[in-house]
């Protein structure tokens, strides 16, 4: 398989009206902040949103986007298994800011931590905690072996169930303000 074309933030800037823009991300790194005039399909919700991916694709070409690049090349391979042609933006939103391009933040969202984050910290947490707890229960040690077990296979993969299991916690979810992915759905369609 190929490798999906990634554009810099200032080739996607200057060409941005050209996208319908992609944000694979959770809802609640979506809300803190995003490329303007992205619409959200988080990356484990990307199979549902295939056909009307398809529509828009369509109609012009994709820009799939995520906080570093990882996730978003990730859905440019789910996409291109379906023929379904897609851009990646290089780096991320943390690039595209980085560029001093801003993103879009709806009044009253907060900052979510970038799911790579969140998951460095917890997978972190988990295996000083299984250390220490191993001091005790020597059988707590297991906990950082399976930790680390789970970030082999993440590489490996190149998926991360912690990822998934995170992206489920509520300060990841959309506000209530924030389009839920029918509507979006919907609207990739029109």
């Amino acid at each position: 398989m190929t490798s999906p074309a990634a554009l810099s933030p200032a080739e996607a800037s200057a060409r941005l009206e050209e996208f319908t823009v992609i944000d694979v991300r959770a809802p609640g790194e979506y809300a803190s902040g995003h490329v303007p005039g992205a619409l959200n399909v988080p990356l484990d919700r990307l199979p549902e949103a295939v056909p009307a991916l398809k529509s828009a694709s369509a109609r012009g070409p994709l820009l799939v986007v995520c906080a570093s690049g990882v996730r978003s090349t990730r859905a440019c391979e789910i996409l291109a298994d379906a023929d379904i042609d897609a851009a990646t933006l290089s780096g991320g939103t943390s690039a595209w800011e980085r560029d001093g391009l801003g993103l879009d933040r709806p009044a009253g969202t907060r900052t979510v931590w970038p799911m790579e984050r969140q998951v460095r910290f917890a997978a972190g947490s988990l295996v000083v905690a299984g250390l220490l707890a191993g001091r005790r229960l020597p059988a707590a040690r297991w906990l950082s072996a399976g930790i680390g077990a789970g970030l082999v296979y993440s590489a490996v993969s190149g998926t991360c169930g912690m990822a998934a299991a995170l992206s489920k916690l509520p300060h990841n979810r959309a506000p209530h303000s924030a389009t839920d992915l029918d509507a979006t759905l919907e609207a990739l369609q029109r």
